[in-house]
């Protein structure tokens, strides 16, 4: 008698020890399991009517360095490399009625656009890299430099485009893009010329 309580006292212990370990890996899992939950409420603030016509896109890359000069201290240097694009275009909605005539043969018609300008220069972050930050102290110092050379990046690379003419070579793409594309519309000779 006591011979068959013994495989069934065994069993139940099993059991009950079996039971015991799959409540413990269990209620691990359940104490560490981590979900993120996003909630978000996306509210338009201004419905903007686009008329820019873009002509031309500078890809570029440029590496630049920022010093801060201590007399005492380490200098403070953060080198970055800045990847971005420059894009130059003609707004359209600034086209008046008077800006566009007909000679009186009614032949050829002559369009007076405003002047090229850059619509946006965007900075790819993805693609744009601190290589390295030296003689900063602060953690604070660090994040405030690279914000700085961030916005210096940005603006670097609107002045380069501007250096290389990007305006001016987005008034050569308005007449090699632009201009047959209202020839075919109108059937007519187009004449482009800025303000």
């Amino acid at each position: 008698m006591t011979r068959s309580r013994t495989p069934l006292t065994l069993i139940a212990s099993l059991v009950i020890i079996g039971f015991l370990i799959f409540l413990f890996f269990y209620m691990k899992h359940q104490f560490t399991a981590v979900r993120t939950e996003v909630t978000e409420d996306v509210m338009v603030e201004k419905i903007t009517s686009m008329g820019k016509l873009e002509l031309v896109k500078y890809s570029m890359k440029d590496v630049l360095e920022k010093k801060q000069i201590h007399t005492l201290l380490p200098d403070e240097r953060v080198l970055f490399v800045a990847v971005g694009e420059v894009t130059a275009c003609i707004d359209l909605t600034k086209v008046r009625k008077q800006d566009i005539t007909r000679d009186s043969s009614g032949n050829r018609i002559t369009v007076v656009l405003p002047q090229p300008e850059i619509c946006y220069t965007k900075l790819d972050h993805q693609r744009s890299k601190v290589y390295d930050v030296s003689g900063v102290i602060l953690p604070s110092t660090t994040k405030a430099m690279i914000e700085d050379i961030y916005k210096l990046a940005e603006k670097r690379l609107g002045d380069n485009a501007r250096e290389m003419n990007i305006t001016g070579k987005a008034r050569e793409s308005a007449q090699t893009i632009f201009k047959p594309l209202l020839e075919g519309v109108s059937g007519k000779t187009v004449v482009l010329k800025f303000r």
